[in-house]
């Protein structure tokens, strides 16, 4: 929890003091819109959420327009199959695809528009172009089975003005190096490869991320000011409420300990591999903490919140935001907006919840140490696997509230990210975990987890600033930030 390892240079009293101010109306004037005029009245209405869009076209002729020599490119006179050559049996492979993107899609809860038949006439492009600017889908995807029409391909893909676009180009339908318009387009998402349904569900998964991250609502509790912004357009794109503190304080002290929340805390109590030093009367405020949680996102309609909560005494969320972390609701620690921002992102990419933390360094063995106190034991996901876990005081002041040491599976895949609005840029690095160290003999917060960065000589070059997230994801789950980077114009820092 302790922040004095933040590379601003403050001692923890400076820094708490500037975080405050920081996280109020003055930071939110600077980095996001305006407030807005007239507040609606409370409870807010959740945001609708609308399933994301893709119109999705192929692009090849049929063997009997090649063999009359109606083609229209250069080899229609010699009525030649260029590459993929007259074997690909293309019909038949769109036949394929398709059914292969239909069924993520419906996996995601996402509308595929398929364009009828295989497009090989200039005018067929024109008409797709002009179809998909009018009905202003999420994204385009564009399957491209035929060497002589990668210009088309990319046509179609940026004319539209769509958000995003992909582009899938099968490997043996083009001859030699890959186009460079599509391999290094802004915005959109070339996949040159054999049969690579990963690779199209990790693009399909990015845009039904930023669908949801534009209908999804983050409220931020912390300093006395009530207003309303979002993030940058053009990347997530998310609603932020600044709620008052003493609104969450107010609703904690009313909450009464009746025999449901008792016996919530109790369960959460004995499912612990150990206890150590904490008393019922912090599981039950564990539990307040948690219903109250619950209730100021119903009261904002909210998808998501982050609290500055290390002064808040009995009242802190920690195991509140492991709950709800492991449900698929984000919740951040300290009035983090990007670290929030990035558990809302990996809530929709992974379908799973992260560890908000800080970051020490073992400098002579070279490894990443992550430590605090609000890790969920659903690592997984909702549907996953359990960690054990021991519920030990919050390490860093009275009273002795309840904070969970989560431990972790020696060997597991991890990624560690965060996501910089005011930069538009997401970093990234894939690991292992090696352990989760007992305390002691380290330090810092009641989870803790020991990880080997993959190819880095230097361990302080991981992110070393406060809050990133670490995810029990693997190095091919990481690759979906790559994909959400390049299809969403963000600068993407790391090893993935």
């Amino acid at each position: 929890m302790c922040q004095s390892c933040s590379s601003s240079g403050l001692n923890r009293r400076e820094f708490l003091a500037t975080a405050g101010a920081f996280g109020a109306a003055a930071f939110v004037s600077r980095a996001m819109a305006a407030e807005p005029a007239t507040l609606p009245a409370l409870p807010w209405a959740k945001m609708d959420k609308k399933p994301a869009r893709v119109m999705v076209a192929f692009l090849y002729p049929p063997a009997d327009v090649v063999n009359e020599g109606k083609m229209e490119d250069g080899w229609a006179p010699h009525h030649w199959f260029t590459w993929p050559g007259n074997q690909f049996e293309p019909e038949q492979q769109e036949r394929k695809f398709a059914g292969k993107i239909q069924g993520i899609a419906d996996t995601l809860g996402m509308t595929v528009e398929f364009q009828p038949g295989g497009i090989y006439q200039e005018a067929k492009v024109k008409q797709f172009i002009e179809a998909a600017k009018a009905a202003k889908p999420d994204a385009v995807f564009v399957v491209n089975f035929w060497n002589s029409l990668s210009k088309w391909a990319h046509q179609m893909a940026t004319e539209p003005g769509a958000p995003t676009a992909i582009v899938y180009h099968s490997v043996g339908s083009n001859h030699q190096l890959p186009p460079e318009p599509l391999r290094k387009a802004e915005g959109l998402y070339y996949i040159h490869s054999i049969e690579n349904w990963d690779e199209i569900e990790r693009g399909l998964i990015a845009v039904n991320a930023r669908v949801k991250l534009a209908q999804s609502r983050l409220l931020c509790i912390t300093g006395s000011a009530k207003t309303v912004s979002r993030v940058n357009q053009k990347t997530l794109d998310t609603e932020i409420v600044m709620a008052p503190a003493e609104e969450f304080n107010a609703m904690f002290d009313s909450i009464a300990d009746d025999d449901a929340l008792v016996a919530a805390a109790m369960e959460f109590k004995k499912n612990a591999r150990q206890v150590m030093d904490v008393t019922d009367k912090y599981f039950i405020d564990a539990m307040r903490a948690h219903r109250a949680v619950e209730q100021m996102l119903a009261r904002y309609g909210a998808d998501a919140i982050t609290i500055q909560c290390l002064m808040l005494k009995h009242r802190k969320p920690c195991v509140s935001f492991a709950l709800n972390n492991g449900a698929l609701v984000p919740c951040g620690c300290e009035a983090d907006l990007n670290a929030s921002l990035t558990m809302m992102l990996g809530r929709w990419l992974l379908n799973r919840g992260g560890f908000q933390h800080n970051p020490e360094f073992d400098t002579s063995e070279n490894r990443y140490f992550a430590s605090h106190c609000t890790c969920t034991w659903k690592l997984h996901g909702p549907k996953g696997p359990s960690q054990e876990y021991l519920v030990r005081p919050f390490f860093h002041q009275l009273p002795k509230t309840a904070a969970l040491d989560v431990q972790w599976t020696p060997g597991d895949e991890v990624l560690l990210t965060r996501f910089e609005r005011t930069k538009d840029t997401l970093f990234g690095w894939t690991g292992k975990v090696i352990e989760s160290p007992t305390s002691p003999p380290t330090g810092g917060c009641a989870t803790r987890v020991l990880v080997e960065i993959d190819k880095l000589d230097d361990v302080c070059e991981a992110y070393g600033g406060p809050h990133p997230i670490l995810y029990a994801a693997s190095r091919s789950d990481a690759r979906r930030l790559k994909a959400f980077a390049k299809m969403y114009r963000l600068t993407l820092e790391g090893n993935i």
